[in-house]
Formats: structure tokens, C-alpha cells, sequence
């Protein structure tokens, strides 16, 4: 069963762990090696990361005490971080995750919601109920990625 949870501190460090094995394990799929080797770089500033928690809604899902995945949602509607575990794949995460996004941004009263899907989330995304705005190439450390500008209004 899929527990969501309120951010904690403590979590940063194995939800850096989640991100880079979800990308080099899930979104492998529709990205090659270098993209990959950008995208979940062993450089990644773990005090950086974390302190990008910061002043957001951040919820984490667990499945049997495990770290399943988290989502960020922006006090400007847009959701930045969005991963699920490899491990926990199709098993209901992503999609508790969004609805207690979704339920925050009702809450917070914002107009719409939006994200830069992977060619790998874009899916889940449109199942969603987020329509592609335009596709972009984006370059992190380097090397040039290709991903969905997205956005839906909140259902409610």
C-alpha cells in the first residue's frame, strides 16, 4: 500500500539515491548514455539539492517502509522534481503522489498546474490530464535533452 507523506530533512540524501537510480534505470529507456550520465551526475551538490526543498510542498510516497518516490509542487503551480523508484513502477505511486499535488494546489487556490515532462513521464503526465505546450530542448552540464512543457488546470 502506498503511504504519501510531508517532506522531512532527512529524507534528502535517499531521495537523491531514488532520482539518479530512477533516471539511469527508468529513463535510460528514451535517453542515451551521456544524456544520462548529465542528468543523474555523480556531481550533483547534495547540499544543493536539498536546500531546493525549500519554501516548497514537497510530498513522499513510501510503500512498506520503502521510499517509493516524491513530487514538488512550487507555490507558482509549477511541479519541478516528480520521480518514482524504479523498483515501485506502475503500482499506483506517481499517480498518489499528483492527487495529493493536485489537492494542494486546490488548497493554495492556484490557476494551473505545470511540469517539463521527460519523453519517459510524458505519458503519465497526458493520463494525467496535462496537455503538451511545446516540446523544448533543454541543456544541463552540457549536453542537450529534449522534454514536454506541460500543464493542466487542477481538477476539483
Amino acid at each position: 500500500m502506498v503511504r504519501i507523506r510531508p517532506y522531512r530533512p532527512e529524507d534528502a540524501p535517499a531521495l537523491l539515491d531514488l532520482f539518479r537510480d530512477t533516471i539511469r534505470r527508468v529513463n535510460a529507456r528514451d535517453y542515451g548514455p551521456e544524456q544520462i550520465r548529465a542528468w543523474a551526475s555523480d556531481e550533483i551538490d547534495p547540499g544543493a539539492w536539498a536546500s531546493r526543498f525549500s519554501g516548497r510542498f514537497v510530498a513522499v510516497a513510501e510503500v512498506e517502509g520503502r521510499l517509493a518516490g516524491f513530487a514538488e509542487l512550487e507555490p507558482d503551480g509549477h511541479i519541478d522534481r516528480f520521480y518514482v523508484s524504479a523498483d515501485h513502477q506502475g503500482m499506483g505511486v506517481g499517480s498518489g503522489l499528483m492527487e495529493v499535488v493536485e489537492e494542494e494546489a486546490r488548497r493554495l487556490g492556484i490557476a494551473e498546474l505545470s511540469a517539463e515532462a521527460s519523453l519517459t513521464a510524458r505519458p503519465f503526465f497526458e493520463r494525467r490530464g496535462f496537455e503538451v505546450r511545446s516540446p523544448q530542448e533543454v541543456v544541463l552540464r552540457g549536453v542537450s535533452f529534449r522534454n514536454f512543457r506541460m500543464s493542466k488546470r487542477p481538477e476539483g
